[in-house]
This record gives structure tokens, sequence and C-alpha cells, in this order.
């Protein structure tokens, strides 16, 4: 297989048009050929001559990816089913408009939800992605390709590194696919575009913070150590007071974000001991709470807490000073929940073993 060019930086493309003997300033060509203007072959590259094209294609390619289905809920959201390198093996991206005034008038955020790596070692109770077992990491070409290659690609207004995959586990990647972003020789977009979501990989979480201005979302859903172990093996090395007192010695009062995401399981997270320890967890850090109504998934005890707990818990936690948003349940009609369509689509192109 040929090595992608999109996904890497100016200065990466700049060594690669030496490498082909072009002149210093083609690196800053080809940028623009894959980053504005978005080309999916060579010969798009006109004002490249035709030997330095073939040059090029002998030993990359430019790395786009075309998905290979789609859906569309009843609400609008959008999910697509990209292939992947890993043999009958599929990654999932998901498309959230939201319109003016919540009708289809006006369309005033797009969002992309994005995946990072093919299926998850992390091994939370509640993920579906994490049942199918890991993969292999994404390259930033495939991360990309998944904001380029959907139909409303020239509509996005935000990207979440929400989807398959723990993206801080597949730094370098992620790390690369949000400079190529964020840089002005690539898609010039404001860090302010764009969160990217963790269970709280400690090791990695300071060099995201050191290293990118993006949003963060931390994914807590329990305050309570013991019970949180119970639904994400990560709390086992690195505790959750921890990534909290890293985080307190960060700057979020400003325009950079840090938010909690927390699925309500009844029964399990939604009680008013809960909301105290959670209020008690984040006193004093900058911050919000993203309420989760819970997505079942096959063969999981786990349902989503009811409306009057949810909404007892959000009131609860506000009183304490949290400011708490409810999220909109999006695209349950086409297996909204990660991880639920690439594994209807395994089940659908693997033979079983």
């Amino acid at each position: 297989m040929k090595e992608a060019l999109l996904g890497k930086t100016l200065s990466e493309l700049q060594a690669v048009a030496a490498a082909a003997g072009l002149p210093s300033y083609a690196g800053g060509q080809l940028a623009q050929w894959l980053y504005v203007r978005r080309v999916r072959t060579f010969d798009e590259m006109t004002n490249l001559s035709k030997a330095a094209r073939a040059a090029l294609a002998e030993t990359y390619e430019v790395g786009r990816n075309r998905p290979v289905e789609a859906f569309t809920s009843k609400d609008g959201t959008r999910k697509y089913l990209f292939p992947t390198r890993a043999e009958g093996k599929f990654i999932e991206t998901v498309m959230i408009p939201q319109f003016e005034d919540g009708s289809e008038g006006g369309l005033a955020r797009a969002t992309a939800c994005v995946s990072s790596q093919i299926g998850c070692k992390m091994g939370c109770r509640f993920c579906m992605t994490g049942r199918g077992g890991f993969h292999g990491h994404l390259s930033a070409a495939e991360i990309l390709s998944q904001l380029m290659d959907i139909d409303e690609a020239d509509e996005l207004t935000n990207v979440v590194f929400m989807g398959m995959g723990e993206p801080l586990d597949n730094w370098p990647e992620v790390s690369r696919a949000l400079t190529v972003l964020t840089e002005p020789w690539g898609f010039a977009w404001s860090p302010k575009r764009i969160t990217v979501s963790t269970i709280g990989v400690m090791p990695v979480l300071e060099r995201f913070l050191e290293e990118s201005r993006c949003h963060l979302a931390v994914s807590l859903h329990n305050p309570f150590p013991a019970e949180r172990a119970a639904l994400m093996p990560v709390q086992k090395g690195w505790p959750i007071a921890d990534v909290i007192a890293l985080l307190r010695r960060y700057d979020f009062s400003g325009q950079r974000r840090v938010s909690f995401e927390y699925t309500m399981f009844a029964g399990v997270n939604d009680s008013a001991r809960h909301t105290d320890a959670l209020a008690r967890l984040l006193r004093g850090l900058p911050c919000r709470v993203n309420l989760i109504r819970f997505h079942a998934i096959p063969d999981s005890p786990l349902r989503t807490s009811g409306d009057a707990a949810i909404a007892a818990f959000q009131a609860r936690l506000q009183k304490a000073g949290i400011t708490t948003t409810l999220r909109a349940s999006r695209g349950e009609d086409i297996l909204a929940a990660c991880g639920l369509l690439a594994g209807k689509g395994l089940k659908k192109n693997t033979p079983n073993p």
C-alpha cells in the first residue's frame, strides 16, 4: 500500500517535494491542493508538471477514502460507515445537524463526530465499540477523510473526536490531524471548533493540554471510584480524581472549555448521592456537565434513566453551582450508539470464524 499524502504537515510535504526533485515552494502547493482545494487525484494538481505528478504517484497516494454506506435518521442525523485497512472492519462517522429554533429552515451548526481507532482497548461496559476489540489505529489521513468525504463536508462548522476509539490512545495521528485542521496552510479552523474526548489517559492528557488549544471533554459517568471502575476499567489505572487534579492546573476560564460527559444509567449513577459527590468532585473548576441518555446496546443490563430522574439530577447539580446541560438524543433509529452500526456491518460482512 502506498503512503498517503493526506495528513502530512507542511514541513513533511516540503520534504516530499524535495525528495521528488521539486522546488521548495512545491510543498506549499501540495498543501493547497490537499487541504484547500481538496483534490482526490494527482492529475488534479495542475500547477505541477506531469513528470512531477507521475513521480509522486509512484510512491504516494492522495489518501481520500469514500464511505460505503450512509443512513439518515428522521431527526436529520446522518451516520456513515467507512471501510478500514483491517479486513472486514468498519468505522463510523456521524453528522449531527442543529437547526435554527429547532426547525429545519436554517442550518445553524453542523458537527461531525469522527472515529480515531478501529475498535477500542478501553473496555467500558456501556460501549459497543469496546466489545468488538481493538483492530488498529487510524492514520491522520483516515481521520481527515471522515471530514472530507461525507456529503456535508462543505457545511461543517465543528468536529468532535467522540466516535469509535480513544483519541489520546492514538495521539500521534490525532495530533497530526489536529495540526492540519488548525494551521493556516491546512483547514485553518479555530481550535474552538474542535473538541477532543477522552476517558482520561493520563500519560497523554498533559501533552494534549500543552500542545493543543482545542476543547476537552472527559468521560466521567460516576463520581465514586469503585462504581466508576465497575463501568470503566480505566479508573483503576488513571483515577478520575487524578485527572481532575491535573485539569485544575490549567486555565479554563477563557475561551478554551472543559466539559464532563455523564451518561445516565437507571439505578446505577442517577441518585442524589451521585449528584452531590459529582458536585464536590468538580467544585471550583470552570466546566460544564453534559448529561446523556443511554442508548441501549444488546445483551446489557444497563438502561437509561427516566426523564424525571434526569431532570432531578440536572436541577440538583445546577443548584450546586455546576452548569449542566442535557444532550439531545439523536439518531436512535439509525443505531446511533457508538459502534452499533459498525458492529452490525461486521456481522453482515465478516464470516464466522
